[in-house]
């Protein structure tokens, strides 16, 4: 009779042996709860295949934690804007007759809590060098205060101007406040000088979303505020997709490639700046504990419902002794026929709700003619796949922008993994040529049918990308927009942008290698790590 067979396990052998199984049945409960399919079953797999590498990955990076007086600042604020524009409805009557963008209107004002208002487009801004210098010429006839939220910020001779206008602005005694994103501009050359030097110019400044665990502040550290907003005495405001930097980004690869990026940004005045206001003031106070005078006065339910530029200028906490008064470009009182009805969308960790990615969809659903969507980043979540999809299925016209070749490794091929799907379904897609980068964002649907009675046209625009990191991770700034000369405006630019881009074709797409193929499946893996 043979002996039975005899397996010798030490203690720490079967004391690493539970912990695993441990850890990986722990995982499977715990993980997917409040996560999408695609994002629970990436995390799993690298919590089950090397746990002890995927589970402290996941503690750090795995969930969108804000600390719990971030979270309660925007709850409270949320309902403060709810009571102090109670009053006004979802959006200004007689301007629209849709039911259905009625209800898309209603949607954000649920989530966010900002209804929409009329808001007059001043220019969009598509070169990148005289954007900058734009916002410098506003800021010089700033006499009250400048407000300054722009993700990644960098002194350099593209921007000097910029900076320049806002050290003469603090010299006539206009108070500046600035923010700017910590870790989204700390890889670029003159982060470590920038702080002095906005001190000595008089700025005040702070970081925001820094990385302070000295403080026991601890949060996901790939985090962003992604916001770019500027605001000029209350009366004229900018938003879009610019970072205040030479628009190669400083980098010397960049530098070498040729690699430019392209952007644009919008100039607004009316009643939209006092919600793009309110989305400043909030962070400004998670940043410096400082509240902005609370008698700045949202727009009365006359401004909203006659469409009328009359909105009071906020008072600074430090007031100025100028009384000069603004030019009268920055205080036109009636807007031009075809009016601009806007709607502020905020989003980020602060709202558990995503109302960008839900208005994303809400526009591409929309969409009965033709659907245009430009973003450097298209990496979508499953809702929006399918609603982009769909709508080529039925015959809308889709038109998908992106560059060539991305900024970033991971993202690139992320991105490129759905174009298979995209293509499949007929989607147009334009590729922006390298070695520029298409850095733009804002989607429309039927911009041709905006002068028509029957059919409005819809969009968005700002700093949010159509990717899961600006739909949860980032705090991003945009804008729905109901008809209007901004809609005529960015299709116009969509039209540039098709006359410089490649088509890919299906058939030219079906030709890329194993390889090609193999990577671009494993970014996209990666990218669902949200």
């Amino acid at each position: 009779m043979e002996p039975a067979l005899s397996i010798d396990v030490t203690w720490w052998q079967a004391a690493f042996f539970i912990l695993d199984y441990t850890i990986k049945i722990l995982a499977v409960g715990f993980v997917p709860e409040g996560r999408r399919p695609s994002s629970s079953t990436a995390w799993l797999l690298a919590i089950l295949l090397i746990p002890f590498l995927g589970l402290p990955l996941f503690f750090l990076m795995g969930s969108p934690f804000i600390n719990r007086r971030r979270h309660e600042v925007y709850k409270n604020a949320n309902e403060q804007l709810n009571d102090a524009q109670g009053q006004l409805p979802d959006m200004p009557p007689h301007l629209c007759n849709s039911r259905e963008v009625a209800s898309m209107i209603a949607l954000n004002r649920r989530l966010t809590g900002f209804p929409a208002v009329i808001g007059d487009q001043r220019g969009l801004l598509a070169d990148y060098d005289q954007a900058i210098k734009r916002m410098a010429e506003v800021i010089d006839s700033a006499t009250d205060y400048v407000h300054v939220q722009v993700y990644i910020q960098s002194w350099d001779e593209t921007t000097d101007v910029f900076y320049q206008a806002l050290a003469d602005a603090v010299a006539r005694g206009v108070k500046v406040r600035l923010l700017f994103d910590q870790i989204g501009s700390l890889k670029y050359p003159g982060y470590r000088k920038l702080g002095k030097r906005l001190d000595a110019i008089g700025v005040d400044w702070h970081l925001m979303m820094p990385l302070q665990p000295w403080k026991w502040r601890f949060r996901r550290p790939d985090l962003r505020n992604h916001r770019k907003i500027i605001i000029v005495d209350g009366t004229v405001g900018f938003m879009g997709s610019l970072n205040l930097i030479d628009r190669s980004y400083r980098i010397r690869k960049n530098v070498r490639a040729g690699r430019q990026w392209i952007d644009y940004m919008v100039e607004l005045s009316g009643p939209i700046v006092t919600s793009m206001e309110s989305v400043f003031a909030i962070d400004w106070y998670l940043e410096s504990d400082e509240v902005l005078d609370p008698e700045t006065r949202q727009p009365t339910a006359h401004d909203a419902t006659q469409g009328t530029a009359q909105v009071t200028t906020q008072a600074s906490p430090q007031p100025t002794t100028q009384t000069t008064a603004p030019p009268a470009a920055l205080t036109q009182t009636e807007y031009i026929s075809d009016a601009n009805v806007l709607q502020m969308i905020p989003s980020g960790p602060g709202y558990s709700s995503e109302p960008n990615l839900r208005m994303f969809n809400q526009v591409v659903h929309h969409a009965k003619n033709r659907l245009v969507l430009c973003s450097p980043y298209f990496i979508p979540d499953e809702s929006l796949l399918e609603a982009v999809t769909s709508a080529a299925f039925r015959g809308v016209r889709v038109e998908l922008y992106v560059s060539e070749r991305a900024d970033q490794f991971t993202v690139h091929h992320a991105q490129s993994s759905y174009y298979q799907a995209l293509l499949e379904a007929g989607v147009h897609i334009y590729q922006f040529p390298a070695p520029y980068v298409l850095h733009s964002k804002f989607a429309l649907a039927d911009p041709e049918d905006n002068h028509c009675d029957s059919v409005h046209a819809v969009g968005m625009l700002g700093s949010s990308n159509m990717d899961m990191r600006s739909f949860g991770l980032n705090y991003e700034s945009t804008l729905f927009v109901v008809s209007g000369s901004l809609i005529d405006d960015l299709n116009e630019l969509a039209a540039t942008y098709r006359a410089v881009s490649r088509p890919l074709t299906l058939e030219k797409w079906e030709q890329r290698g194993f390889i090609r193929r193999y990577v671009d499946n494993v970014m996209r893996l990666t990218s669902a790590l949200q």
